[in-house]
């Protein structure tokens, strides 16, 4: 007989390709993965996976069970859905996904506030670059901002809160100097997996064609402060900071809308309730702040 657990470690592997990747995945070590395949494979009796140098590969046994897998692990997904679903307890585990810079730099004081008015609700912050698949209850709630409405999953269930700016910022001492004709070269401060924007010709203050690069959001920050260059932030970071001014003459441009989004069942236990209407008040709240509305340009 089939174990669900046995299943979940033959998806990984089929999804990621390799051991290192499903070990990843499911939180535990190589040799484990290594062991829980093969007692799979024994207890079917045959050949689940072809080791190449590339990694693993479906063989045709494999593929043959990866479609009942994957039906099993929806009817899994959908049973724990149902029973989340019923429970009405302000106790237990709330996981609510969003980016980092979002968590960090605007909603950290919001999530504490709630976890001081729900101390039985234990919150788990799941904040990176990767998007958390609530179908499979990765997470309860997620944050996201989003710029067509139309790439929303239509599984999920949406809260639309405000709308999301950014503009361009340099700090304080640098415009200064700039104004009083310093000579010095002005780069483009950029996060490497993003760019120089087609737009950022844009305004008065002129940069150099070679940009400074930065591997994420901490550092990029960091460095417009040191006055290294300028730089698109949203605008609740860049207003937000009294060592940043808005570049002259450059225009907000908007990244998008922020979405509360939950998944069926799930949405309807009475901590995910308790948490949306609370994060889609203090977003509402944060509104001109989001928009660029709440400083005068620098």
């Amino acid at each position: 007989m089939l174990e669900w657990d046995d299943v979940r470690y033959f998806l990984a592997v089929a999804r990621g390709g390799s051991v290192r990747a499903a070990a990843g995945r499911l939180g535990v070590n190589h040799a484990t993965v290594l062991r829980r395949i093969a007692q799979f494979e024994e207890r079917l009796g045959t050949q689940m996976f072809e080791k190449l140098p590339s990694g693993y590969r479906l063989t045709a046994a494999g593929e043959e069970v990866l479609e009942l897998a994957e039906q099993m692990e929806a009817s899994s997904h959908q049973l724990e859905t149902r029973v989340f679903g019923r429970d009405q307890s302000v106790r237990g585990l709330l996981r609510v996904t969003l980016t980092p810079i979002l968590a960090t730099y605007l909603l950290i004081p919001d999530f504490a506030d709630f976890a001081r008015l729900h101390p039985d609700i234990e919150m788990e912050i799941l904040s990176s670059g990767e998007l958390a698949n609530l179908t499979n209850r990765e997470a309860d709630v997620a944050i996201r901002v989003v710029y067509d409405r139309k790439t929303l999953p239509l599984n999920l269930h949406g809260l639309k809160g405000p709308e999301l700016f950014g503009g361009v910022y340099m700090s304080r001492d640098r415009l200064a100097a700039w104004r009083a004709g310093a000579p010095d070269p002005i780069r483009w401060i950029v996060i490497s997996s993003h760019g120089i924007p087609g737009w950022a010709g844009e305004g008065e203050v002129r940069t150099t064609g070679v940009p400074f690069r930065t591997t994420d959001a901490g550092a990029q920050i960091a460095a417009v402060r040191q006055g290294l260059g300028m730089t698109t932030l949203p605008c609740f970071i860049g207003d937000a900071d009294p060592l940043l001014a808005r570049v002259p003459g450059a225009d907000l441009h908007m990244y998008g809308t922020v979405w509360l989004l939950t998944q069926g069942e799930t949405r309807k236990t009475k901590r995910v309730r308790l948490f949306t209407e609370f994060a889609s008040r203090r977003l509402a709240a944060y509104t001109p702040l989001l928009a660029g509305l709440s400083v005068s340009r620098g």
